[in-house]
């Protein structure tokens, strides 16, 4: 597999391009690139920069986006199955119907991150920063967030059954309506103060 090395993209048409396991990109920049429809199968991208691309309905499977920024980029009924994602940051970037279906999203950076009503199914986000992101009527369950700092997330009427919400501090977060499981309501009563059982 070839491996290319800081490349720089600037304002190109991707519609649709494919791209697979012989696609392999570190420290690139691609700068208002339309990646509309795009796809990708086993692709690799580390330390790379994208800013101002459009991701709208394209779908990436088993691909790695490793360490990198994705800066106001738009990502509209983009779908990631099976990706990974660890410290990769999105400042400003948007998200529209977004759908993950596993994969390593650990240590990524979603700050103030607008996900409302995303759907996020048994995606692996440790340590993840979720400080000030809109949950709200999300879906986002089985998925392991240990360690994940929650504070003023909004997760009114989210579905959080299966996940581990050991760090979450309901006491900094809004939770109105938010569907849990019964093991995840005892570990929120602790965090509480309540004794359980």
């Amino acid at each position: 597999m070839a491996i290319t090395r800081d490349l720089v993209v600037r304002g190109e048409d991707w519609y649709g391009r494919e791209m697979d396991t012989g696609d392999a990109f570190e420290g690139c920049t691609f700068l208002d690139v339309d990646w509309t429809e795009g796809a990708s199968e086993g692709a690799s991208f580390d330390g790379c920069v994208f800013a101002g691309v459009r991701f709208n309905a394209a779908r990436h499977s088993g691909s790695a986006f490793t360490n990198c920024a994705f800066r106001r980029c738009v990502f509209f009924d983009t779908r990631f199955e099976r990706c990974k994602l660890v410290g990769s940051r999105f400042p400003g970037s948007t998200f529209t119907l977004l759908a993950v279906d596993g994969g390593d999203w650990s240590f990524t950076e979603l700050a103030g991150a607008d996900l409302r009503k995303a759907e996020l199914d048994g995606v692996r986000l440790r340590e993840a920063d979720l400080t000030d992101v809109r949950l709200e009527e999300a879906v986002v369950t089985r998925c392991d967030l240990s360690g994940a700092r929650w504070r003023d997330v909004r997760l009114d009427r989210a579905d959080l059954r299966g996940s581990d919400l050991s760090s979450l501090d309901p006491r900094t977060a809004r939770v109105a309506g938010a569907r849990v499981d019964l093991e995840q309501a005892a570990v929120l009563a602790t965090a509480l103060g309540f004794r359980v059982g």
